[in-house]
């Protein structure tokens, strides 16, 4: 079972905050990462970068945090493909407005992956549409 993490999910997990994780996903999580089967966008990479030029997020800059997380040995990391931007663009319905979230769906999709998140937008397209493996990170 191939698992993408949100952003928020992914720092959550590598800053040990599994508590904010509900119990099942936690679990799913912490199979799929025995298996192997943990994957993170490039995309969050980007959208750490972005985020800490407007509010600090970490204990140390966010650049070296960035070059901690890419060594963190449990985690695989997928590179934000052409396919996935295209696809990202291409969405059925109305979904979310952010295109790091419309990355991260369609990077989903296409390795057909569960997309772990707490966001309230991508979770409410996920309900309206078909064809979009999720897992409520918050419930």
């Amino acid at each position: 079972m191939m698992l993408l993490l949100d952003t928020h999910v992914w720092v959550w997990y590598l800053e040990n905050d599994r508590k904010r994780l509900a119990k099942k996903v936690a679990e799913h999580v912490a199979a799929a990462e025995s298996a192997g089967e943990v994957f993170v966008s490039d995309i969050s990479f980007w959208e750490v970068a972005n985020k800490s030029t407007k509010e600090k997020l970490f204990s140390m800059d966010a650049v070296v945090w960035l070059q901690r997380a890419a060594e963190a040995p449990a985690l695989r990391y997928i590179p934000v493909e052409r396919a996935a931007l295209i696809q990202s663009t291409r969405l059925a319905g109305t979904p979310p407005r952010d295109p790091a979230d419309r990355i991260l769906i369609a990077t989903a999709q296409l390795n057909g992956a569960s997309l772990v998140t707490a966001d309230k937008q991508i979770l409410a397209y996920a309900r309206r549409e078909q064809g979009i493996s999720i897992y409520d990170a918050g419930s």
